[in-house]
């Protein structure tokens, strides 16, 4: 029995039969075929709204990691991967200007101003002509001022930056505050105006009532 007892106690040091602590060892990609990769781009165009560019480089990966694994053909996979991207497109199941504004205006919610949401759009493989098309719709809805405005509120409403924090601090601590604030609004690719108007503002419920009327 102690015997017993000693085995089984070494074989879970030892990670036990099923591989190092215990675990199962991760099967290794398959090679990228045409057929698993148009079924990988279906499982990640059902999970994911993307750019044609984006879903080019997602396979792309799929491809290099193939080659180096298992020896396959890089200038295969990339026409493969070419053909796919292809017929997505004439399928309607990519468009690069829909996916464009979705995720400007779902940017703008989250708080991320013109140049912040330029930049995302431009990172994701969307074009010029389409970013600037999915700008041009969100100031449609209120104007450039207006829609960086809203975004800056709602992400300094969220984050409790400027006239959102509790409390009254001592002026000192006030400046660094401001000065914090803005920066934060900053990064978010908000003008240094629209920095200024969000946390320099007394009356933040006036500045609301402006946006929710129109301007």
């Amino acid at each position: 029995m102690g015997n017993f007892q000693d085995n089984q106690t070494e074989k879970r040091r030892d990670g036990g039969s099923d591989g190092p602590r215990g675990g199962r060892r991760r099967r290794a990609p398959r090679p990228a075929t045409p057929e698993r990769l148009e079924k990988a781009a279906y499982h990640y165009l059902e999970r994911f709204a993307t750019s044609a560019e984006n879903l080019r480089r997602v396979l792309m990966r799929r491809v290099e990691r193939s080659a180096q694994l298992h020896g396959t053909d890089r200038r295969e996979g990339e026409q493969a991967v070419s053909a796919l991207v292809e017929k997505f497109l004439r399928l309607g199941l990519l468009d690069d200007a829909t996916y464009a504004r979705g995720r400007a205006a779902s940017l703008h919610r989250q708080g991320k101003g013109a140049r912040a949401i330029r930049m995302a759009l431009m990172q994701k493989g969307v074009g010029e002509d389409d970013a600037a098309a999915a700008l041009d719709a969100l100031v449609e809805e209120a104007g450039t001022e207006e829609t960086d405005l809203a975004a800056a509120l709602a992400y300094a409403r969220r984050r409790r930056l400027g006239p959102y924090r509790g409390g009254a601090p001592d002026e000192g601590a006030r400046s660094e505050r401001c000065d914090r604030d803005l920066a934060a609004l900053a990064r978010r690719g908000f003008s240094y105006d629209v920095c200024r108007t969000v946390i320099e503002a007394e009356d933040v419920e006036a500045l609301e009532e402006r946006l929710a009327d129109g301007g």
